[in-house]
């Protein structure tokens, strides 16, 4: 017997060893009360596929088929592969594994396994297998297609879409409603609303899916005129709307806050006795509530006789965009189920209110309820330590993440570097930025900007010398980086240099920050006559922030006299800075120019200026 099964296993290329299909037969007896193996164990293996409710009873199945011999039995194989990859209990790993040791698929298995990696975390799968089935010669059907377009749109691969349309032309399935509708979501996924309008309206029989589409990828891409006017139309040729149709008005409206719009979809719901689901409730609640109609939104949610998690955490983050933390809180402990969005938005409260140390004690008490973080969760209380600069607890969220295999997105490696870059870990921080697979221009500033303020301005140079080799285009972020890291370091010249090329180069306007990093590097030089000169070619009018980089360099080098005029625009400003004002009286004690520092302190008693005390922190048993 076992040397029996270990032919079979080979042939086969089994997906477990013989000795489990051995321990699994064992138990079919248990499944097959109502079924007895007899001459018909063909019919008895599909009777058993019908009532398979789990990817243990189809494991069990496919050792039955094995052990009988059964495995040329295509329209068995079939359903295997179909329960695996569409049943919300299957596995498409497993099922694509079955697909792989088939010598000659057929075209329903093709389908089911594009149709899974579809609606899967991985749609351009679905696209592979296409491109699979078409290289041999298995011609796709109206069951293919809308799936592969599906996984276009997911993905916004435009090229390989297009492709898709025009086979969809040549076998002549360009008249199939349901292929159409699917065209049209696939061109507004990729941005192109006018394509998804040529679609919709070569329909010669539109169904309400039709103008849900439409109306949806309006409602997607913030087009709140198109989307309207196209419900306008819809109910002229009277064409009943469903809850789709208004959970996609009312999603654009919220998107644009536009009041007024949603008002009216909330009176048509009225006024026409529409029966709405709890996701057109939801969706009218959410409306209120990013319109800034708190208590519409809460007149609404209590008048609600059935909420789900995702009524309360609307609730809870409207009160939160809002700064309302006591009301947020009050909802979000009331809520009977919560999930990772309940608990990011509280997070997002409190880190947004400045309350670092409760967002990050929230996120503990979370992770002991057994809740999941996601990336948003972990980039917030990341922002929270390194706000706080509280290392000790950074590298315990950045191990949790390790520990928990994390899969890592760009920003969170982006959160990770700022956090040990400001908590004044710079090593570390630049060999996390050095190993990251992925880097985007963000990236590049985070780290740019870290070198600037840990003082290495060398490092800061040579590390956009890198970004340039590697063909990322810098932005305004990226050269205000740059030039703190050359006024921090002294480098006039390299400064001037990166200053023109900023517009000459890459044409990036250059905005008051940048000014204010080229003036303070002039000054401290003691370069004050091109400094003033770049004041008087500045497009806009120098602010508190440029004369406090020039007063700077004059405390440096003790010119009084500069520091006189800047004096006069500083009083004009009518901006009652304490540090600017002891710094001036800074530079007139050491010149000991008394009587002008006595005048400074005058000036300072009128318009009821203090100078604040100095603070400094120290943490002591997880205590600031």
């Amino acid at each position: 017997m076992l040397k029996f099964l270990t032919g079979i296993s080979r042939h086969n290329k089994l997906l477990f060893p013989v000795h489990q299909i051995l321990q699994l037969s064992t138990s079919i007896p248990a499944i097959s009360r109502t079924y007895s193996f007899n001459s018909h164990v063909h019919e008895t293996l599909h009777c058993f596929l019908e009532k398979c409710s789990s990817m243990k009873h189809l494991k069990l199945i496919h050792a039955q088929i094995i052990l009988n011999g059964l495995s040329n039995q295509i329209v068995t194989l079939s359903k295997l592969i179909s329960f695996c990859a569409l049943s919300k209990d299957g596995d498409i790993v497993y099922a694509h594994q079955l697909f792989d040791n088939l010598p000659e698929p057929n075209r329903h298995m093709y389908n089911s396994l594009i149709r899974g990696y579809s609606n899967s975390d991985d749609p351009t799968k679905a696209v592979l297998i296409y491109q699979q089935m078409n290289y041999f010669g298995i011609s796709p059907n109206e069951f293919t297609l809308p799936f592969v377009l599906k996984a276009c749109a997911f993905k916004s691969l435009y090229v390989e879409g297009v492709l898709v349309h025009g086979q969809v032309l040549k076998l002549g399935f360009g008249s199939h409603v349901c292929v159409q509708n699917v065209l049209i979501s696939f061109y507004f996924g990729c941005g192109m609303s006018d394509c998804s309008g040529r679609v919709f309206h070569e329909i010669s029989d539109r169904t309400l899916v039709s103008w849900n589409s439409m109306i949806g990828g309006y409602s997607k891409m913030g087009c709140s005129k198109e989307a309207f006017l196209l419900f306008a139309e819809m109910r002229e040729l009277g064409v009943k709307p469903d809850g789709f149709t208004f959970v996609s008005l009312l999603s654009v409206c919220s998107e644009k806050c536009d009041v007024e719009l949603g008002k009216f979809v909330h009176w048509y719901i009225e006024i026409n006795g529409v029966k709405t689901d709890i996701y057109v409730r939801n969706s009218l609640v959410d409306m209120y509530a990013k319109c800034g109609y708190l208590n519409t939104a809460q007149a609404l949610f209590d008048k609600m006789e059935d909420r789900n998690v995702v009524s309360w955490t609307t609730m809870v983050t409207a009160y939160a965009k809002r700064g309302l933390t006591h009301s947020a809180k009050r909802f979000f402990d009331q809520m009977p189920l919560k999930n990772v969005v309940s608990w990011n938005s509280m997070i997002s409260c409190y880190i947004q209110e400045g309350c670092f140390g409760e967002a990050l004690e929230l996120f503990f008490k979370m992770c002991d309820l057994k809740y999941v973080p996601d990336e948003t969760t972990l980039v917030g209380v990341i922002s929270a330590c390194c706000q706080l600069g509280d290392l000790a607890v950074g590298k315990k969220i950045h191990d949790y993440i390790h520990n928990n295999k994390v899969l890592y997105g760009v920003t969170l490696y982006n959160a990770l570097v700022d956090m040990y870059a400001k908590c004044g870990s710079v090593e570390t921080a630049l060999a996390i930025f050095l190993n990251m697979p992925e880097k985007n221009v963000v990236s590049w500033n985070v780290m740019i900007g870290a070198l600037a303020l840990h003082g290495d301005g060398y490092k800061a140079i040579e590390l956009f010398e890198r970004m340039e080799a590697d063909s990322v285009l810098p932005d305004k972020i990226t050269f205000t980086g740059l030039l703190s890291a050359c006024c921090h370091c002294g480098l006039t010249d390299m400064g001037r240099y990166y200053f023109d090329k900023m517009t000459s180069v890459y044409k990036v306007p250059c905005d008051i920050e940048h000014y204010a990093c080229m003036i303070d590097l002039l000054s401290r030089g003691g370069n004050f006559r091109e400094a003033m000169e770049l004041i008087g070619r500045m497009p806009m009018k120098p602010d508190i922030v440029i004369w406090g980089a020039l007063l700077g360099g004059c405390r440096i080098h003790g010119n009084v006299e500069i520091a006189k005029q800047i004096v006069k625009h500083v009083l004009e400003l009518e901006t009652y800075s304490a540090g600017l004002y002891v710094l001036i009286s800074n530079i007139y004690c050491e010149a000991q120019r008394w009587e002008d520092m006595k005048r400074i302190r005058k000036l300072m008693q009128q318009h009821g200026i203090t100078k604040g005390s100095g603070i400094s922190s120290i943490e002591s048993t997880g205590f600031i």
